[in-house]
């Protein structure tokens, strides 16, 4: 049975240092790191030179050359968008080899699949049946546009609520593959992870990060971590926060609502809002300036003196943005609602407060504050901001 170990300290608290340790002094076995940024396997290449670090070639296709170097017993560092195609092969490849994961930050190991309920009622008629919240196919014989579907629910990852949705699940004999999996990450429990790593009863434990004589190790007492916060400026002008009023303002839904009004009226009032606060508030120059919304509501947001100080509303584990000073963070984040219903079947309750909390501190301490320097933020969604306030009183 694999072991699985949480790692579970805030940005900046040594993590990966601590990570880097224990590859460099392993005298056993060997490693694949997976990190969301290209550079980050730089860092681990040249970090841990002991070891010898590999990062996957095209052969044909980068799978095929991550497939390469496990059959030659490499260790590897390599980037979320890879680890998240391996397949059944690589499965055999991890288990021959006898490797350890090191996983850089959580993955995106639920989604929801593109499939109309005219087709999944088919798929349920005709080819499949549920069991304990995941398709079981039950024709063996088919083929069919369903082709697809059927692999991946052989493989156990396709979970569906109701006759309503089916959701794609990260292969969790991926993880169980390796011999040991580290997770680096902060506020695990509100993770999209945890959850999944709950609904398929993988069990893990906890390591903690202690900082000891320059060096950053992994304990298995519980450490209470220093934050170093410094201050944070909150914007509490009424003016602009009245955009975010509403509860749900903000959200994807409020975004896709407001897109269709004539005129747009409320997305141009928060783009003003942003030019604002930039310009005239903080009259911090464009380099100092960092923000966010959801992808698709970018280009109705961009501005002049900020428009380059995008940062994706999910971004994690870069340190490439440490220079910003003011912030603005568009963006109210809810679960998906089929995701919470779909987990709740298994009596798995999404805390949909601590995952908006945690989207929103991973994406804030990606900026100045990481090292302890002031900054200032305009959060203009009252449920964001007033999570994110009151978060920042239990730490005093």
């Amino acid at each position: 049975m694999v072991k699985v170990h949480i790692v579970d300290a805030p940005c900046g608290a040594g993590k990966t240092s601590a990570a880097i340790q224990i590859m460099n002094e392993s005298t056993k076995g060997k490693f694949l790191f997976i990190t969301p940024f290209l550079n980050e396997v730089q860092r681990i290449k040249e970090s841990c030179d002991k070891r010898k670090f590999f990062e996957p070639k095209e052969v044909n296709t980068k799978l095929n050359g991550m497939h390469w170097l496990l059959g030659n017993g490499k260790n590897i560092a390599s980037t979320h968008a890879l680890f998240l195609n391996f397949n059944q092969d690589t499965v055999a490849l991890i288990k021959g080899g006898g490797y350890t994961l090191i996983l850089d930050e959580v993955a995106s190991v639920v989604d929801i699949m593109n499939i109309t309920k005219k087709d999944l009622t088919n798929i349920l008629q005709n080819y499949a049946h549920v069991e304990d919240g995941l398709l079981i196919w039950d024709d063996m014989e088919y083929e069919g546009k369903f082709g697809d579907v059927m692999r991946m629910s052989l493989n156990r990852c396709v979970g569906i609520y109701g006759d309503t949705a089916l959701i794609w699940c990260f292969p969790i004999e991926i993880f169980k593959a390796f011999k040991e999996v580290y997770i680096l990450t902060y506020m695990f429990d509100a993770q999209i992870q945890k959850y999944y790593y709950d609904f398929y009863r993988l069990e893990y434990d906890r390591l903690y990060v202690e900082h000891v004589n320059d060096t950053y190790r992994l304990t298995q007492s519980h450490t209470e971590y220093d934050y170093k916060i410094s201050n944070v400026d909150i914007c509490e002008n009424e003016s602009l926060n009245i955009v975010g009023d509403d509860f749900n303002a903000l959200s994807v839904s409020w975004f896709t609502r407001k897109k269709l009004e004539e005129g747009r009226p409320m997305i141009n009032l928060l783009k003003n809002n942003v030019c604002n606060y930039f310009k005239h508030i903080k009259k911090s120059a464009s380099a100092q300036n960092m923000w966010t919304t959801f992808k698709h509501y970018k280009k109705m947001l961009q501005g002049g003196g900020y428009t380059r100080g995008f940062v994706s509303v999910n971004a994690r584990a870069t340190n490439e943005y440490k220079h910003k000073q003011h912030l603005a963070y568009c963006a109210n984040i809810f679960v998906n609602p089929v995701l919470v219903k779909f987990f709740a079947q298994r009596d798995i309750i999404i805390d949909e407060e601590k995952y908006a909390l945690s989207e929103l501190v991973q994406w804030v301490w990606r900026s100045a504050i990481r090292d302890g320097n002031d900054i200032s933020i305009y959060i203009p969604s009252s449920r964001m901001r007033n999570i994110f306030k009151n978060w920042l009183q239990t730490l005093k």
